[in-house]
């Protein structure tokens, strides 16, 4: 038939102009529709318009042909000087073209720019050839739009193949020089990349075998938090079946990493990933870490990371859904540069699976948190499916530890949830003041807390934290954290103090020097970001007979929390042979809200307008008199600052 139709053509010279309309073309390779092809008189010039043309699995709309230099015989196709319009190509492309319809042959020879050509040749036997030099890769985003919003650059070189031989083969090879691409948002990005890619296919009973190698030699990239470089390669095959894509091998050799291999099956049709398993076996996290977990993890503090050990590890997939996770770690820890926080060595194995019961076991050396250090500790876990239980887990710190009970814990699609206990165990407090950098101080930390409760962005604490300090102690109920580990961590509690000693609590502080014993009570504490923005906080004597006195210095800086107008006043006589005087009660409260303190004093006994912080007894007597009752939180913070690092004389009235 087609020789029918070329031989029509060719008898056709005579008339001044011929078009002739197709509505489909199928071949092997392509199928084109809405076809015209006009010929001038004597058949010297030519035009072909495609509406679509299907092709490598993409449609191509609106191309155009034009030919000055037309020759068609029986025997010969040709076009010299043509012009070709496509999307992605530059306005017209120039174009040469010489076949041999009757055995199918022939080559078209494309010059896109300098240095760029494509040469596509059909050859006996129904094999096609396409080779391209020095291709602008941006052309890429005409052919596969979805390119687009990559912006890719740099210069292509390669060909490809096609043979009917057998069923079917074809390979492709390409090479990538001063490739690169980058997105409008910044996130992703590469430039100077020297790559290469072999890879081909063949037709078999039912599918396709292929088989890819990519090697990446040069360059950079960047996908958003990570920093990657060259020296990797990729090697995959597998099987096209239908509408599915199967990866019976794939191997990616890395820095760092022994062994990374994968398999699984796709469903293009459905977009579900059938089964897969990722095996990852002895990475070097002192290597792999740096790169890969330390953006991930702390990315302000990445390059301060330190990584040291070994991990292996595998993953399974089925129907889209994870069904296990094998990790092994082997002396496996982190440290920031500088000595101040250190985690591991740790050692053991973990094993998952979504629906049996499977163990883990994970020995830890210890940890480091400034001077704050944890002791060695194991932790054994029941997995079951979406559910975790620790029996128990016991984390020496200090001279103390941390004793978890019965910790049962489960994933639900908001996060994490569950129930425990907790136990701390006498810590001592002058070791933990010095490890959090406070002034020491003497006491015993412990606490019992039987309803240890977690659900999503929250931890609850039912019990009581108790800290002996000062000769007394503090308690703290109602403990309640909102996103601990956030940007917007929240804290509530109760917090109760009895029998303070002051002379400890002053001295410790350098507040000057105060004898006797209080009682505090700090009511609906509420910390966000760690600062405090609401409570209501009294602190006042405590009952009981004992020896109460307060030096000038600490009548200074109590005035001085007082606020503007706070004054001290004393009896005159024999006022210089005193340097501290008695009293006979303490009190001192701060309502904060809106970072507002509302202050106030003793409850009866103020002068006009006035509160009492302190009111004298014995000889001389001693009163202390605030007047501001609306202080800015942040004022009483410098103000009690300043005091502690002032040691000016008082001013005594």
């Amino acid at each position: 038939m087609a020789c029918a139709l070329l031989s029509v053509l060719a008898s056709t010279s005579a008339a001044r102009e011929l078009t002739l309309e197709v509505e489909q073309l199928v071949h092997p390779s392509f199928v084109a529709r809405d076809l015209r092809l006009t010929l001038d008189a004597g058949n010297e010039a030519a035009s072909v318009r495609i509406g679509t043309l299907d092709v490598a699995g993409r449609r191509l709309r609106g191309l155009r042909l034009d030919c000055p230099a037309f020759h068609l015989t029986e025997e010969t196709l040709s076009c010299r000087g043509g012009r070709l319009h496509a999307p992605g190509l530059p306005a017209g492309a120039a174009l040469s073209l010489a076949a041999d319809p009757q055995q199918r042959t022939g080559t078209l020879r494309l010059t896109l720019a300098a240095g760029e050509t494509v040469a596509l040749e059909a050859l006996a036997g129904g094999r096609l050839r396409a080779d391209f030099r020095g291709l602008d890769a941006a052309r890429l985003r005409g052919l596969l739009p979805q390119l687009a919003e990559w912006q890719p650059a740099g210069r292509l070189n390669g060909y490809a193949e096609y043979t009917p031989a057998d069923g079917g083969q074809g390979s492709l090879a390409l090479a990538l020089k001063a490739g690169g691409f980058a997105t409008a948002d910044g996130l992703h990005a590469a430039e100077g990349v020297g790559a290469t890619m072999a890879a081909s296919a063949r037709k078999r009973a039912g599918g396709w075998d292929w088989q890819a190698d990519l090697k990446w030699s040069a360059g950079e990239a960047y996908f958003h938090p990570l920093y990657l470089v060259a020296g990797s390669r990729l090697q995959a095959a597998g099987q096209l079946v239908g509408e599915r894509l199967s990866v019976t091998q794939a191997t990616l050799q890395t820095e760092g990493v022994r062994t990374i291999a994968a398999a699984g099956e796709y469903d293009l049709a459905a977009g579900v990933l059938r089964a897969a398993g990722l095996t990852v076996a002895d990475a070097d996290l002192a290597v792999v870490g740096p790169q890969y977990l330390a953006p991930l993890l702390t990315p302000a503090q990445a390059e301060r990371l330190r990584f040291a050990g070994h991990a292996s590890g595998g993953l399974r997939i089925e129907e889209g859904r994870v069904v296990g996770i094998d990790a092994g770690f082997d002396e496996a820890g982190f440290s920031l540069a500088g000595g101040e926080l250190s985690f591991g060595p740790l050692s053991g194995s973990l094993l998952w699976r979504a629906d049996s019961l499977t163990e883990a076991m994970l020995t830890v050396a210890g940890g480091r948190w400034e001077k704050l250090a944890l002791g060695s500790f194991e932790l054994a876990a029941r997995l079951h499916g979406t559910q975790v239980e620790i029996p128990r887990l016991r984390i020496p710190l200090l001279d103390g530890a941390l004793v978890f009970d019965k910790l049962e814990l489960r994933r639900g699609e908001e996060g994490w949830s569950g129930a425990g206990s907790l136990v701390v165990e006498p810590l001592s407090v002058p070791l933990l003041t010095a490890a959090l950098g406070l002034p020491e101080m003497a006491g015993v930390l412990s606490a019992a807390l039987p309803g240890l409760r977690v659900s999503p962005g929250e931890i609850v604490l039912d019990g009581t934290l108790v800290v002996s300090v000062f000769d007394g102690y503090l308690q703290v109920t109602e403990l309640r954290l909102l996103e601990p580990f956030g940007v917007a961590a929240y804290l509530y509690a109760d917090i109760d103090a009895r029998h303070i000693d002051l002379a400890q609590l002053t001295d410790t502080f350098s507040f000057g020097s105060v004898t006797g014993y209080v009682d505090a009570s700090v009511g609906g504490l509420e910390l966000v970001r760690w600062r405090p923005v609401r409570f209501d906080a009294r602190v006042r004597s405590s009952p009981g007979s004992y020896p109460r006195r307060i030096s000038q210095r600490a009548v200074q800086n109590i005035s001085a929390l007082g606020g503007a107008g706070a004054v001290a006043a004393i009896q005159r006589s024999m006022l210089g042979f005193f340097e501290s005087f008695g009293y006979r009660e303490i009190g001192l409260s701060c309502v904060l809200a809106d970072g507002i303190c509302l202050m106030g004093g003793l409850a009866d006994g103020s002068p006009a307008g006035g509160f009492a912080l302190v009111r004298g007894g014995g000889i001389p007597a001693l009163n202390v008199i605030g007047y501001n009752r609306r202080v800015d939180w942040q004022e009483l913070i410098d103000r009690l600052q300043r005091v502690i690092e002032s040691n000016a004389p008082p001013v005594v009235r």
